[in-house]
């Protein structure tokens, strides 16, 4: 395994960060082919080497990373966030695919689909995203890749290279472990990896300090066992590289099975995910620039039911099977024209097809869920075609400027739907009124096809004067349609509602069909001051303001079910119903990072102290209501030492209280709280040993982007889970892993 690099993330926000020249470059002026295709996107390249002794989890490979905070939801299925915006808000591409959750519950998001071990590189583009990074999102990119092939040398005959890790994980009892395997020519490179990690439920900590909202009686004492924590999933993962004089191909395989996955902040668990894709892509460079082009195909089968935990209810019995496939198909092309010394035209066409069908089979509960098929989307149909053409050009040795545009067209549509039965009527618990006939009649005989016309715009320029300063700035117009599920979900049954749920609150959803694209204004500016070889120190610092027009967020439903009656509307202490509704929001804050070569001694080597601090604030401009799921105040310091073999790293998290809450949701207040973490490794030869303890105190605390805890679904009495208890941490966990290479 490669070692672990001290910036195992590459992170950009609302930069023009261009990759450095070559020497020759710089002499001469010209540009690099690779800059040709990357420099404008902002990305820092940083090889990565997931520390997977300690997470199975690749969306926690962000967490150190300025303006991205982790949604909490299934123990590999974490959902990133940028400057308060997540889920479909945020780009995700991985190997140059761009992957969409197949699920009413979001179990299944892009960076679940490949293991933490066989990452290589993370980019993340925050703020002013160029358009040729990605479209259909407003919060920006992330972008995954695992290794490019390698080929033998020039002077060897073949290259034979293999990986192997194991890890153990004390609180949940996690254990798991992977292994990758490479045989190359000069022209041909064949490579394979597969890794495994399973864990049960883990355990809140112990050390609880009754301050603030958490010290209400909230249902958990400090050391209890948090239910639908477990998880247990396999990753493999194959790929072929070929490379004749101008160009580099690639296929690459992949296939994942979830057997299992609890999820603490939904009503339902994963029993059963199956996702395989196959990807295929050519680079080719020419004297003018350079060619990409990429096709893929990835089908997902999803199913969900209650798990072990929820199961209290029903026993033996069905319970409420549901069913989701999904299937993505992709194609792009783009484009790196070198025009001059000075300027380069970035140009790309992209497609994207992704079908539907989620249906909920009848249930042998006795719920009165039968004797049909719930159809929540059937056939359901969402299209983008997309063109776009960026233009960079570095004016001076001081100036770089970016302007782009994308223009996309959405296209959508769903088939007809049906309820459990062709009746209006009543059953059993959950809010079951329900008015099936009436409603899916009145779906059924409407016009479902929508289309959306599409426009993003960027401008950025780059200004550094000197070797220790630079300093950025831009604007940008970003758009996104609504996702399936947020136009066509119908039924506003309480039982149905409360199994559509992308935002892990415990509340019931209906769609609307007449939602409109959220179009996101955006400026952010970047001081950043550092040593002339930043090496000894560097502090960055980067204030951003978003306005969304026409932002999807939620109101209070209104219908003749009882679930969107008149209780419904003034509930301040319970789960409610809601309706996906358009909205205007704001959204301001500032990141900070930075570090500092504290130390550089012969015999006790570097001591080198970083930090990050991060706020956000968010809030609906029509009800002047908090917008939901927005991190409090933070801030992450960490002193790391590298002597000889050695890296050992002190890690210490501060969270203030989330008290800016949204109303209309009836969202958890959570206390605040500080972690505390060690971390060390030992290299020698080929051979690697970490341990570690996360959260060393075993400080009792709730997560502040958790949602609410519905972990132990229904009781025999038919009564839930209480309103108003947050999902919390994990208590102390010491770690292991031990990784050789051959």
């Amino acid at each position: 395994m490669v070692c672990v690099k001290h910036k195992a993330v590459a992170l950009v926000i609302a930069s023009i960060v261009s990759v450095p020249l070559s020497a020759q470059a710089q002499a001469t002026g010209d540009r690099t082919m690779e800059e040709i295709v990357v420099s404008a996107s902002g990305i820092r390249h940083s090889p990565v080497t997931p520390l997977t002794a300690g997470t199975s989890d690749t969306a926690s490979l962000l967490r150190n990373i300025p303006g991205v905070d982790l949604r909490s939801a299934g123990g590999v299925s974490s959902i990133p966030g940028i400057r308060g915006l997540s889920g479909d808000r945020v780009r995700t591409k991985l190997d140059g695919m761009d992957l969409i959750s197949s699920c009413a519950n979001h179990m299944n998001p892009p960076l679940s689909y490949i293991d933490p071990s066989n990452v290589d590189t993370v980019d993340v583009v925050a703020g002013i995203t160029p358009v040729s990074v990605g479209g259909d999102s407003i919060g920006g990119t992330i972008i995954v890749n695992s290794a490019a092939p390698e080929f033998a040398s020039s002077d060897e005959a073949n290259l034979i290279r293999g990986e192997g890790e194991t890890f153990y994980r004390s609180n949940g009892d996690g254990y798991g472990g992977n292994v990758s395997a490479t045989l190359a020519s000069k022209l041909l490179s064949l490579n394979y990896d597969g890794a495994t990690a399973q864990a049960d439920n883990y355990k809140a900590g112990n050390d609880f300090k009754p301050a603030g909202p958490a010290a209400k009686d909230r249902g958990f004492l400090p050391g209890d066992e948090v239910g639908s924590t477990y998880y247990d999933s396999t990753n493999q993962f194959m790929s072929v590289g070929l490379q004749h004089e101008n160009h580099l191909a690639d296929v690459k395989v992949r296939y994942q099975h979830i057997s299992e996955q609890g999820f603490p902040n939904q009503r339902m668990d994963m029993t059963d995910n199956k996702s395989h894709s196959i990807n295929l892509g050519d680079k080719a460079t020419f004297d003018w620039g350079v060619l990409e082009s990429r096709v893929y195909y990835e089908k997902t089968r999803h199913s969900m039911n209650f798990g072990q935990d929820k199961q209290f209810m029903y026993g033996d019995v069905p319970g409420m099977p549901m069913e989701t496939e999904g299937k993505n198909i992709g194609a792009t092309i783009k484009a790196g024209t070198l025009l001059s010394s000075r300027d380069i035209l970035r140009t790309g066409l992209e497609y994207q097809a992704y079908r539907l069908d989620d249906w909920w089979p009848p249930s042998g509960t006795g719920m009165m869920m039968s004797p049909n098929t719930f159809e929540n989307i059937n056939d359901g149909t969402r299209d983008r075609y997309a063109i776009f053409g960026e233009w960079e050009s570095r004016w001076s040795g001081q100036w770089t400027t970016v302007l782009g545009a994308r223009a996309e067209l959405v296209r959508m549509n769903t088939g007809d739907v049906q309820g459990y039965s062709n009746t209006n009527g009543m059953g059993m618990g959950m809010g079951m009124v329900h008015n099936y006939l009436a409603e899916s009649t009145a779906f059924n005989e409407r016009n479902r096809r929508r289309t959306d016309e599409n426009v993003d715009v960027t401008a950025l320029a780059r200004y550094t004067p000197d070797a220790n300063q630079t300093y950025e700035a831009g604007v940008a117009r970003k758009t996104r349609s609504p996702n399936l599920y947020e136009r066509y979900s119908w039924s506003t049954s309480g039982m149905s509602m409360l199994m559509v749920n992308l935002a892990g609150d415990g509340n019931g959803y209906v769609g609307n069909l007449d939602l409109e694209p959220e179009v996101a204004n955006t400026i952010s500016a970047t001081a950043n001051w550092h040593d002339a070889r930043r090496a000894s120190w560097e502090v960055e610092i980067t204030p951003y303001l978003t306005y969304v027009d026409d932002f999807i967020d939620a109101k209070r439903c209104v219908s003749n079910t009882p679930a969107c009656g008149p209780a419904n509307q003034s509930a301040t202490d319970a789960f409610v119903y809601l309706q996906f509704v358009n909205q205007n929001a704001r959204l301001h804050g500032v990141d900070v990072s930075g570090s500092y070569l504290a130390l550089q001694h012969v015999d006790f080597g570097r001591f080198t102290v970083s930090g990050v601090v991060g706020y956000t604030s968010g809030e609906n401009r029509k009800t002047n209501d908090n917008l939901y799921n927005i991190m409090p105040l933070n801030a992450k310091l960490s002193l790391e030492q590298r002597v000889g073999n050695w890296t050992n790293v002190v890690e210490a998290q501060f969270v203030a209280d989330k008290d800016n809450v949204s109303a209309v949701r009836n969202e958890i207040q959570t206390g605040s709280y500080n972690v505390y973490s060690l971390r060390s490794s030992y290299e020698w030869k080929q051979f690697r040993v970490d341990v570690g303890v996360e959260n060393l105190t075993d400080e009792f605390y709730d997560l502040p982007l958790g949602g609410a805890y519905v972990g132990q679904g229904m009781t025999m009495s038919g009564t839930g889970v209480p309103w108003g208890i947050a999902v919390p941490g994990m208590g102390r966990s010491i770690y292991t892993g031990l990784s050789m290479r051959f």
